[in-house]
């Protein structure tokens, strides 16, 4: 691993020329072995790669890195590694990171992966899409990948936790900072809750606004589906959507009110069909072709709620559509306004259902 982390180092050699070499030499020792003539052939005028790889002036800062990585139970994933997340490999990607920095326990390559990203300004409806969005893939084997920063992320990896489903952040820099630091505990949660933390920074690097872009490519590549639950004109998570259509993965869009400014963004994308409306989990397993694992136990759940007539219908359109106002109950049940305020009223007391701010109404 030290002359994998070593290459690495090198100034000049980016992801995409790192594995080019890979192509051609069996590994980084067999790179720093080559001949000053032969370096001279591969990387010409780049006299500073040269010398890096001739004189292996990166292999102080390598063992370093190596030493903060075993203090710190932090794996370095290899891209021919078992554990790096194949799908990485798998995406057409140029310059997927040869290398990645670990800490965790997740599965990187479970059956499912899905992202959710969204705008750090999150709307009270936001989060609560993205709480439901989650709380809706309990038992069903699927890892939650998203970038740990304000807002949707933040929402997602929270509700993630709470249900124990393993959730990864990809941050940013180097694993010895965490940006925003407001989520330090969170962090920490999602380590300890079958989770973890992933980034192809190394300790040491400062953070710089043009990586957070960048990291945008590792959650769209690893992720079979990615999910925008708010999304302005411009942002972190339109880029990630458009990555991942680039990648060829599945992208879906909660859609928002034409006059919310954190709903243009998914709107667009999916009026101009680089994403498919949904509206909850259950569209994004049907749309995916993904068999639920915990239908019986929902509808066991239902079963025992000791609902009126009524009060089921309304729980049962809920439940498939998400959080609803009085006016979309109505559409969807033929129900009279009184009876459907009396059943909701009855189903609050009973600690079924909550009214939301704008006066939706949510199962709990």
């Amino acid at each position: 691993m030290l002359s994998k982390i070593a290459l690495s180092f090198v100034s000049g050699l980016g992801c995409k020329s790192y594995r080019q070499l890979m192509e051609i030499y069996n590994s980084p020792e067999e790179v720093f072995a080559l001949s000053h003539s032969e370096l001279t052939n591969i990387f010409g005028k780049h006299k500073s790669i040269i010398t890096a790889i001739e004189q292996k002036s990166t292999f102080a800062r390598a063992e370093e890195e190596l030493r903060f990585c075993e203090k710190h139970h932090i794996k370095p994933l290899y891209f021919t590694d078992r554990e790096y997340p194949q799908r990485l490999n798998r995406a057409g990607c140029e310059d997927t990171p040869p290398l990645l920095y670990y800490m965790g326990s997740a599965d990187l390559n479970t059956e499912r992966t899905i992202s959710v990203v969204g705008t750090r300004k999150a709307t009270e409806i936001g989060k609560e899409n993205t709480q439901k969005l989650i709380d809706d893939l309990q038992h069903e084997n699927i890892l939650v990948v998203s970038g740990l920063a304000y807002g949707i992320d933040t929402q997602a990896h929270t509700t993630a936790t709470e249900h124990n489903i393993p959730t990864i952040g990809v941050v940013a820099h180097g694993l010895d900072q965490l940006y925003p630091p407001q989520n330090r505990n969170l962090a920490k949660t999602m380590v300890q809750t079958e989770g973890g933390l992933l980034t192809e920074y190394p300790s040491q690097t400062r953070i710089n606004p043009s990586y957070f872009p960048a990291r945008n490519r590792i959650i769209a590549a690893m992720s079979d589906a990615i999910i925008v639950v708010e999304a302005s004109e411009k942002g972190g998570a339109l880029i990630t959507a458009n990555l991942g259509n680039g990648y060829h993965r599945d992208v879906f869009a909660f859609p928002g009110r034409v006059d919310d400014k954190y709903s243009t963004g998914c709107n667009r994308i999916i009026s101009n069909g680089r994403a498919v409306l949904i509206q909850n989990a259950d569209d994004v397993f049907s749309l995916m072709n993904w068999s639920r694992k915990n239908n019986a136990q929902a509808q066991q759940t239902t079963m025992v709620l000791d609902l009126t007539p009524d009060q089921t219908k309304i729980h049962t359109i809920l439940s498939q559509h998400g959080p609803m106002a009085i006016e979309e109950i109505m559409e969807h049940t033929s129900l009279s306004l009184p009876k459907i305020a009396a059943a909701l009223l009855d189903m609050e007391l009973k600690n079924i259902c909550r009214c939301l701010p704008g006066k939706t109404y949510k199962l709990n």
